[in-house]
Parts: structure tokens; C-alpha cells; sequence
């Protein structure tokens, strides 16, 4: 397993904008990736990642919703897809391990429900509410070149992208 660098919107939005690519079979290589994907997410830390934002456009996202000093829950997803959304909607203030140290409300569906393939090749499906939809839903959007600033008003977006490119130059 290995850490792999995470893209922001510091370092371009070419790879973030993109839409990632169904992937054709679960295999080692495809499973290397995720156990790359699940390191790279702790280390940040975070509690999802897309493929895309180390710069793998194919759609593949992990995830880990346990709480600090809980034992560890990791998820992968390969294809997944929303099957459906409730009309009921749920603020939740964001945040995006490709746009850090930015927080922000986004209204989400309360409920989804999902098909996915998991770590092993089989077809999961199953209902997602409170953090794990919105966690679910804002990580699709990574698979679709949406980043969750892109749910926010052009101002308050504009603003984030700058902030970001402002950290990232303070750092170097």
C-alpha cells in the first residue's frame, strides 16, 4: 500500500472536472488501488475518497465512517449508482479533502438508495441515510466532476478556490 498525493483545486480542476470511467472488472490491480485509496484517505484524514482525486478517473470510491476510537470500517464502492433519492432534503456542512480547510452547507437528498460491486466483485444494494448518504453522494459527484463547491453560490465557490491557492502557496 502506498500514500498518493491528493489533487486540489490549487493544482488545477482538469483531472477534478473529469468524468471518471466505469470500471470493467474487480481485480488485484483494481483492489491495489483501493487499498492505496483507503491509505491515502486515513492519512489525510478524511472519512471518503474518490479515485479521481489522486488522479485514477475510474469510479471508484472508499470510505470509512467509524467515529474516533472505534475500530475501523473501511467500504469500498466500484460503479456505484444511485437507484433513488428521497424528495426529503438534509443540510450537511461539508468539507473536501480536494478543496481543504473549506466548510460549507449542502443540501443532499436525506435518503438513497445504491447498487455498487465491493471489495470482492459483488453486487451490493443497499438504503444510505444521515452522514453516510451525504457522504456517498458527495463522493458520486467526485465521479461525475462535481466538487461540493460546485452546490455552493459562484461568489462563495470563487472565494474557496482562491482561499485553497492561497494555502497551498503560504505552505510552499
Amino acid at each position: 500500500m502506498a500514500i498518493r498525493p491528493i489533487l486540489t483545486v490549487a493544482d488545477g480542476l482538469s483531472v477534478l472536472k473529469q468524468k471518471s470511467k466505469p470500471v470493467e472488472q474487480v481485480d488485484d490491480a483494481l483492489r491495489a488501488l483501493m487499498d492505496d485509496m483507503l491509505e491515502t484517505m486515513y492519512d489525510a484524514p478524511g472519512i471518503g475518497l474518490a479515485a479521481v482525486q489522486i488522479g485514477e478517473p475510474v469510479r471508484v470510491i472508499v470510505m470509512d465512517l467509524a467515529k474516533e476510537g472505534e475500530e475501523p470500517a473501511p467500504r469500498y464502492f466500484v460503479n456505484p449508482e444511485i437507484t433513488w433519492a428521497s424528495e426529503e432534503l438534509f443540510s450537511y456542512e461539508e468539507g473536501c479533502l480536494s478543496v481543504p480547510e473549506i466548510y460549507d452547507a449542502v443540501e443532499r437528498p436525506a435518503k438513497v438508495k445504491l447498487t455498487y460491486l465491493n471489495y470482492q466483485g459483488e453486487k451490493v444494494e443497499e438504503e444510505a441515510e444521515g452522514l453516510y448518504a451525504v457522504c456517498i453522494q458527495h463522493e458520486m459527484d467526485h465521479l461525475e466532476g462535481v466538487l461540493f463547491i460546485d452546490h455552493l453560490s459562484r461568489l462563495k465557490r470563487d472565494r474557496a478556490v482562491q482561499k485553497v491557492k492561497k494555502l497551498v502557496r503560504d505552505a510552499a
